[in-house]
């Protein structure tokens, strides 16, 4: 695995996540996001013993771009306070199915889990654990029956832009999860988390982080139709 980092203090590091990479362990037993770069600081840094690196949000393992971890305790606190706060900035591009009737739109919708199943539903009724999905988009490009969408995610829930764009009728090329046309699996989906920008939780200052889309996504627009 070749993971880019993008920037590094003694307070964070944030780096551009490979498609089909676990942010951390699961039952697969792959290598996950976490551990290459805790091994990746302790042989940098020559420590022993266990490396602190906080998990403060994450992204689906089949979904890459860019994500951050903190080096501290406190960072963590602070990182993860800002993203309850919704104080973050989180930009992705996707390649969807079909041509959005509007150019801009707000989705708002609310999701439920099935923990069981793995697989997230939008609920119909009111249900007591479903939780509010909100993200904002714009149509980039339209070429063929596909389109090229940037995403503003206001919400962070578990696959959430994958399911609000799929229970449309536009979902992502490629994901085996949630698009019906995808009989196997190909690993990757065409979505890319591009852009964060967060609050340095030492300085203060305003830090954009970004990850440029891998050119598959405009194959996939353009010619893999």
């Amino acid at each position: 695995m070749k993971v880019n980092i993008i920037y590094e203090d003694n307070h964070l590091i944030a780096v551009v996540k490979p498609n089909g990479v676990p942010v951390q362990k699961d039952i697969s037993r792959d290598m996950d996001l976490q551990s290459y770069i805790k091994r990746y600081l302790k042989n940098k840094h020559s420590k022993p013993g266990n490396v602190f690196l906080g998990i403060v949000h994450r992204l689906d393992r089949p979904v890459g771009g860019v994500v951050v971890f903190a080096k501290t305790s406190k960072a963590a606190s602070r990182l993860s306070d800002q993203i309850r706060k919704h104080e973050w900035i989180k930009k992705y591009v996707a390649v969807i199915e079909g041509v959005p009737k509007k150019i801009y739109d707000h989705l708002e919708d609310d999701l439920i889990k099935d923990r069981k199943k793995n697989v997230v539903k939008v609920s119909d009724v009111l249900n007591p654990e479903s939780k509010k999905a909100v993200l904002q988009y714009r149509t980039v490009v339209k070429n063929g029956g596909r389109s090229m969408v940037e995403i503003f995610l206001e919400t962070g829930r578990s696959h959430q832009i994958r399911v609000q764009f799929s229970s449309r009728g536009m979902p992502i090329v490629n994901d085996f999860k949630y698009n019906p046309a995808v009989k196997t699996s190909p690993g990757n989906i065409s979505l890319w988390a591009y852009s964060i920008e967060i609050i340095h939780p030492v300085t203060k200052e305003n830090i954009v982080l970004t990850a440029e889309m891998p050119e598959d996504m405009i194959r996939q627009l353009l010619f893999d139709q």
